[in-house]
């Protein structure tokens, strides 16, 4: 069984309710357990500005998947829910499912890499992993704690309907 951190974020389509739907999805993966979810956190959007805030949310999982079968787990859960694909990079979606971290082991492979990618410098990741994982050392030594002191936003705020 191995521990690992996906991040939830949505911005359309009733975004609590597609972040409510997607953990229950998670609960339902096979030979897996939620250890701990977030609350739900309101941040900008990157990218494109024209859109809707974000819900963001960590969940801490505990599972026998391994990172590329729950890459296409978590695909198939964005797609059930709505999730349309297109050329506009940080766009508004209904759900964006992310593997953030799996174990403390770093992936290449040309669809997933772990951890990921923009990890460090994004409070909407670091925020809700500090709420439920706050002794979190990163595979590269470095502390949660010491990268939340690194980003220039300071605090997220909680997500209110």
């Amino acid at each position: 069984m191995y521990n690992t951190w996906i991040a939830i974020g949505s911005n359309i389509k009733n975004p609590k309710i597609q972040a409510d739907c997607a953990i229950n999805a998670l609960k339902n993966l096979p030979n897996t357990k939620i250890l701990a979810c977030s609350q739900y956190y309101n941040s900008k959007p990157l990218g494109t500005r024209n859109q809707p805030n974000f819900l963001n949310a960590v969940v801490k999982l505990y599972t026998n998947l391994l990172p590329r079968e729950l890459l296409k787990k978590i695909k198939k859960i964005e797609n059930n829910q709505g999730r349309q694909r297109n050329s506009i990079k940080w766009g508004p979606r209904s759900l964006d499912l992310d593997i953030l971290l799996f174990e403390n082991n770093i992936y290449k492979f040309s669809d997933l890499i772990i951890p990921h990618y923009d990890l460090y410098n994004r409070s909407f990741f670091l925020y809700p992993l500090m709420e439920i994982s706050p002794n979190l050392i990163f595979p590269d030594g470095t502390t949660l704690a010491y990268r939340l002191s690194k980003i220039t936003c300071k605090k997220l705020k909680l997500w209110k309907e």
